[in-house]
């Protein structure tokens, strides 16, 4: 019963959450999600509702309005919270800092070609100059920057999945 009441739904619920998920401020997906669980919850406290398409469109408009609600109403901060700033050195913002450090240079020393030793020394804490790199790299200083440029999509590419799961 449930597993046919949930597999004729399904279409008019994607339709119904994609029609209201834009001024909702919301992803269809989450509404979808969410109206999913009401009827799960519904249906083990009451059963089944007597006319489901006409349950299943209110439900879709309530979890919509909830949804406005709740981003009418909480906003981002625009600047870091009270106290963030000067905890700089608690344990686990110490311990998120090495570990974004550690990513970072996992993903440099991945780095095709000459790409990992010219990282390092555009990072060197000695801050050389682009002539000292190119001579230190035995390359042409004015091929650094193109050199660079490509290095550093390289890099970009490596760390995107990182950032994305971070």
């Amino acid at each position: 019963m449930t597993h046919d009441l949930v597999t004729s739904l399904h279409p008019l619920l994607t339709a119904e959450a994609s029609a209201e998920a834009y001024a909702s401020g919301a992803e269809p997906g989450d509404l979808e999600q969410a109206v999913w669980l009401r009827l799960l919850e519904r249906l083990q406290s009451e059963g089944p509702p007597s006319d489901p398409q006409s349950w299943l469109r209110s439900a879709v408009r309530t979890e919509a309005r909830r949804t406005r609600r709740r981003v009418r109403d909480e906003r981002p901060y625009g600047v870091e919270p009270a106290g963030v700033a000067e905890n700089a050195h608690e344990p686990e913002r110490l311990a998120l800092t090495a570990a974004r450090h550690r990513a970072l240079r996992d993903a440099v020393r991945r780095l095709p070609g000459r790409c990992p030793r010219l990282m390092e020394a555009l990072l060197s804490p000695k801050d050389l100059t682009y002539r000292e790199i190119a001579g230190e790299l035995g390359i042409s200083q004015g091929s650094l920057g193109p050199e660079r440029s490509r290095c550093l999509g390289c890099l970009r590419r490596l760390l995107t999945p990182e950032v994305a799961a971070g």
